[in-house]
């Protein structure tokens, strides 16, 4: 259980990391697009239009960003059990019960994000099957590969948890 939860710390600071990578990387984009066409809108610098058309990939690369800076952060609140939880139970349960509930949770989000880890890998399977791309030759499902990964990435942080609440569950220790 210890090297899962070195793991789990571990997936969690490469994913803050990638996170911050992303998000600046973004907004640098983002920034450069704005400040170019206000350069040829109203500075009438021709050579800002020219660069506008030169790094037109940069919109469809931050739309793609943005897809994997929500995967990874969901993950990473995942992984910190701050996620958001639906749970009617919780106010009416004992407190002895609290990981009874939260093992039964966790095993029913395993077997969600492990169905959706399923289909996420049938849909890439069809994008590298169609062949298309995204911008600068890139296969459009390398830029959606974050699609299983990110459900793979939920799946295995709920089944640190899960794991986690078992043992608590076979110990016999109370929260």
């Amino acid at each position: 259980m210890k090297i899962l939860r070195w793991m789990d710390k571990a997936v969690g600071r490469l994913e803050g990391w990638l996170i911050v990578a992303f998000l600046s990387t973004m907004v640098s984009l983002t920034f450069l697009q704005v400040l170019l066409r206000a350069l040829y809108r109203y500075g009438h610098v021709d050579w800002a239009n020219t660069l506008v058309g030169e790094i037109d990939w940069s919109e469809p690369l931050v739309r793609l960003l943005v897809l994997w800076t929500a995967f990874l952060g969901a993950s990473l609140i995942t992984g910190e059990n701050k996620h958001i939880k639906i749970d009617i139970l919780s106010d009416f349960l004992p407190r002895r019960w609290l990981p009874v509930r939260e093992l039964l949770l966790s095993i029913a989000c395993i077997v969600v994000t492990g169905l959706m880890v399923k289909a996420s890998m049938g849909y890439i399977h069809m994008e590298m099957t169609f062949g298309a791309r995204l911008f600068l030759g890139i296969p459009t499902w390398l830029g959606q590969v974050i699609l299983p990964v990110g459900f793979f990435l939920l799946l295995f942080h709920f089944l640190v948890r899960g794991l986690e609440q078992a043992l608590v569950l076979l110990e016999g220790k109370r929260p």
